[in-house]
């Protein structure tokens, strides 16, 4: 019996201890078989796992392909956005209410962690009851403020309206026990982090939009000229920027230059002047809101606000011989002035919201806040100046330009909140006799009232 050679190893010898072969299968698994087979299988495995290379583009058809797609949706853009304006006021509140629930979900989805949200099932759930809190006690306060008449006569929505701020506050405690209760233990910073986040989105977005959505209400030019001078503004400032611009004007934008800055603020400042001429011959444009059916071609009816009605300037210069004395006037719309002035802050302070978006996006290392509109990033992106911009307008609005006369939706608001019902009802005998003083009506109707109340009372 031949004797087997020493150092010569048998495949079936190694790692089988039952002594049975390998097989084919077992080899080809562990790579421990013909080299060849193993050499053809590997690169059968790349060629069915490689997939097709596309040929890359070059940086000319990337910046063609992005320029076509910016410049579709830009038309766009454009296109709804002056639909909306010229279909009526209630369908630029529905485009401002869409603005601040996807500028709102950019913000706060650019500081929150995936991973800890996961595990946080109340994390999303809070931030949108958040915004559905701050949305109702903001637009509640606007129907009760523009529409007392219709809302304080309706036997369901006079509840809801006068005790709107109480339902707003619990709603919002109700928020802010569920969030307590469920804070845990290793995820407290992360989920602070996120309250204060979110409050902070609300505050520089929706609450400013809702301002935005009052001057709406207060006459259509008071949404459109600041938002049209915000836009002309950004126009200017490139055009003047790569036309002659040359010092850097902040870090946080390199691009952008003191002259481009300058030049777009003068530019603006004309574009105001005439816009505005423009938008005063149109009472759907100056008109407060009384008929939310109203739109450009319907029109609204109103006593214009004295600042679109024409006033002589005169310039006295005593110190010139007499002759000389009250000849130097100016006939013009008080509201010319006052469209400087928001020119003057859609240029030098507006783009500071811009500017507040570009530092809060380099805090990230985020290019854009979203992909929201093709072409151009997020919504955030580029409404970041008109947030501010149509906070201010409000403000300047109601400083310099609302006329503080009291309405009859306030009228009513106090006699259904500040009077009782025997008090009510002597105010309603007491206009019954003034209007038959006037001639409004005869005595049939004053003896019908003094009949009817006391049976009712």
């Amino acid at each position: 019996m031949t004797k087997p050679r020493r150092g010569v190893k048998f495949s079936h010898r190694n790692g089988h201890a039952d002594g049975r072969r390998a097989s084919m299968s077992e080899v080809s698994e562990d790579g421990s078989g013909s080299p060849a087979r193993a050499r053809s299988g590997a690169q059968l495995g790349e060629i069915s796992e490689k997939p097709a290379e596309q040929p890359q583009q070059s940086d000319y058809e990337k910046k063609k392909a992005n320029f076509i797609t910016r410049t579709f949706w830009t038309f766009v853009m454009i296109a709804g956005f002056f639909a909306a304006l010229f279909m009526g006021h209630i369908y630029i509140i529905c485009v401002i209410t869409a603005i601040q629930i996807i500028s709102f979900k950019e913000v706060i989805a650019i500081a929150s962690v995936p991973s800890r949200a996961r595990q946080i099932n109340a994390t999303k759930t809070l931030n949108w009851y958040w915004l559905a809190t701050t949305m109702y006690f903001l637009y509640g306060e606007s129907v009760i403020y523009y529409f007392k008449h219709i809302v304080l006569v309706d036997k369901v929505l006079l509840p809801l309206a006068t005790h709107h701020r109480f339902i707003s506050f619990i709603l919002y405690v109700v928020g802010f026990v569920f969030f307590v209760a469920s804070l845990k233990a290793g995820h407290l910073k992360f989920q602070f982090t996120n309250f204060a986040w979110t409050h902070m989105a609300l505050y520089l977005i929706v609450v400013q939009a809702h301002f935005i959505m009052n001057n709406v209400f207060e006459g259509m030019i008071w949404f459109f000229l600041p938002a049209s001078l915000v836009i002309t503004n950004d126009i200017f400032a490139y055009i003047c920027g790569i036309t002659f611009g040359r010092t850097q004007l902040i870090k946080l934008s390199p691009k952008k230059t003191v002259e481009g800055f300058v030049g777009a603020w003068v530019m603006t400042v004309i574009f105001a002047v005439f816009f505005t001429n423009l938008l005063m011959r149109s009472k759907y444009f100056i008109c407060p809101v009384n008929d939310l059916g109203a739109n450009i071609f319907t029109g609204l009816e109103c006593d214009p606000n004295p600042v679109f009605l024409p006033h002589t300037y005169k310039l006295d210069l005593y110190f010139l011989p007499d002759q000389w004395k009250h000849t130097f006037s100016l006939t013009t719309e008080p509201a010319q002035f006052h469209a400087i002035v928001i020119a003057t802050f859609a240029s030098l302070i507006a783009p500071f919201g811009g500017f507040f978006a570009s530092g809060l996006k380099r805090t990230f290392k985020i290019k854009d806040f979203g992909d929201s509109i093709p072409g151009h990033g997020g919504m955030t992106d580029r409404m970041d100046c008109q947030f501010i911009m149509g906070c201010f307008a409000y403000m300047y609005f109601h400083t310099f330009i609302a006329l503080n006369k009291v309405s009859y939706g306030h009228v009513m608001e106090l006699a259904i909140t500040g009077l009782t019902v025997e008090e009510q009802i002597e105010l309603m005998k007491g206009m019954g006799q003034y209007l038959e003083n006037q001639g409004t009506w005869g005595p049939s109707v004053v003896a019908c009232l003094d009949s009817a109340f006391p049976a009712k009372r």
